[in-house]
């Protein structure tokens, strides 16, 4: 009976009912009238953790929801958050007991995750998991495994990477053997993609760009929050080498030695922390440069209306949230020139800098002087040009765009999978992960014996067209396109 509900869902994924012409054509009908999926976002980071992964994986989950599909998150525990939690609009989240190795990252045998991934995806009757993330070894296994499964899959990559130094070697192979039959890839930005084709060897047809984006509302501006008695510069991010912490710390007493009325307000937490307060105990600026610490989302558009500019020093970006959130409150941004950053907003809007501490200088020096002789633009006029450019409403249109080419792809089995791997992945690599993938088949054949697919309890729908709040949704979506029918 299980199987019979499983089987309601989508076709069995078998290499005949893919190749004949009328599932090809029932299943497209059914893209044309709007087919919902069910999708499972994986990924070591999510909420509680912070950033801009986190924040991403919960706005589209969001926007999907409301859209009509089914959505469930799985990620590892957080200290005590384990089990199942529910968030805003049945948004189900699985925090599976997975031992956390670095950096909220979960260590990896490609086999140890299986028996609970298998029980997430049967129980809700998955038909798309959508992995996130470069360093989540979770949502590797995640696409290792429902490959294994049948599932489809889309791996998002929020991250730029090197090529010389030996961790983004060995990372790259990594991604190399997760994408090579991974059905699509999507990217934050267009330098993104590149990074991920050449890193991967991937084929660009299958590589869409898809950026990240901003709820304008929970990011306004507020100019009565400022003290215009003082220039007030806004720092937020992770304290670490990537951000370029370095850089700001050569920044401060630059900059504070010639503007007397010249404040940092710096939020985030991270290893280099450290520097920054022997930069402000060493040049005794204690009333001039706050540290705030670690910072909730709900309180980051409090800090940044306190500021003038909006400073990012970051030495590599696929895509900056945080000069989106810093502009539209209205700030002035300064940015690195690096990665995806030049894309993400007009030339109007941003002062493009080198990643040095002169050229960040610079620009500062320049903004400043925009902003005494007040040939600025206001913020609400900022926060007017911003709040179009990215919208989640978009970023879930797109993506579902990519569910729907997903789901008319097949997904390769078992004996292709083998070829792709040494064929894609080297003599090497290939024989090492062909073999994996051989081992992690049989560990799955030895759980689906043990425990078959049928004896596993079918989760209830708190999303999706067949819930109870998804249904209120699409009345509450047909009465504000439809204002006329009572």
């Amino acid at each position: 009976m299980g199987h019979r509900r499983r089987g309601h869902t989508h076709a069995p994924k078998t290499p005949s009912s893919l190749d004949t012409h009328s599932s090809s054509t029932h299943r497209h009908a059914d893209h044309e009238q709007g087919m919902k999926h069910r999708i499972c976002m994986v990924s070591d980071f999510f909420y509680p953790n912070m950033g801009g992964v986190e924040s991403h994986i919960y706005q589209l989950s969001q926007c999907l929801i409301e859209n009509g599909h089914k959505v469930v998150i799985a990620t590892h525990a957080y200290g005590d958050r384990r089990g199942i939690r529910y968030l805003t609009n049945g948004l189900k989240v699985y925090y599976l007991p997975l031992q956390v190795m670095y950096n909220q990252s979960t260590a990896t045998t490609c086999f140890h995750s299986l028996p609970l991934l298998r029980c997430v995806f049967v129980r809700e009757r998955i038909t798309i998991v959508h992995a996130h993330s470069s360093f989540s070894a979770m949502a590797h296994d995640a696409l290792f495994h429902a490959k294994t499964m049948g599932l489809n899959t889309v791996f998002t990559d929020h991250s730029l990477f090197g090529f010389a130094d030996l961790s983004s070697v060995l990372t790259n192979k990594l991604l190399t053997v997760s994408l090579c039959d991974t059905n699509h890839i999507v990217c934050v930005s267009y330098t993104s993609k590149e990074n991920t084709v050449l890193r991967a060897a991937l084929d660009p047809e299958i590589v869409s760009v898809i950026p990240n984006a901003v709820d304008p509302t929970d990011f306004t501006p507020d100019p009565c929050r400022r003290d215009d008695s003082k220039i007030t510069i806004v720092v937020i991010s992770r304290l670490v080498y990537r951000k370029g912490i370095d850089l700001l710390s050569g920044i401060i007493p630059e900059l504070c030695g010639k503007h007397p009325d010249l404040c940092f307000l710096i939020g985030g937490e991270g290893p280099k922390r450290i520097i920054l307060e022997e930069v402000r105990e060493k040049y005794q600026l204690h009333d001039r440069v706050r540290l705030l610490g670690a910072l909730d989302h709900k309180d980051v558009r409090d800090v940044l209306v306190q500021g003038h500019i909006f400073l990012n020093t970051s030495l590599t970006e696929a895509f900056c949230m945080a000069i989106v959130e810093g502009a539209s409150c209205g700030l002035q941004v300064v940015t690195t020139r690096v990665g995806g950053i030049p894309e993400v907003l007009p030339d109007e809007l941003v002062t493009l800098c080198e990643p040095s501490v002169h050229s960040l200088c610079d620009g500062l020096e320049t903004v400043i002087a925009k902003i005494r002789t007040r040939n600025v633009a206001s913020p609400a006029t900022v926060h007017r040009k911003v709040r179009t450019l990215y919208t989640w409403r978009n970023v879930a249109e797109r993506t579902e765009k990519v569910y729907n080419r997903v789901c008319r792809e097949p997904v390769l089995p078992l004996s292709d999978r083998l070829h792709r791997l040494q064929s894609h992945c080297g003599s090497v690599a290939g024989s090492i992960f062909s073999f994996v993938a051989v081992i992690n088949f049989l560990f799955l054949l030895f759980l689906q014996w043990l425990c078959p697919d049928h004896l596993i309890d079918v989760a209830i729908d708190l999303s999706g067209p067949h819930s109870h709040i998804g249904q209120q949704l699409n009345k509450k979506k047909s009465k504000t396109q439809n204002p006329a029918v009572s």
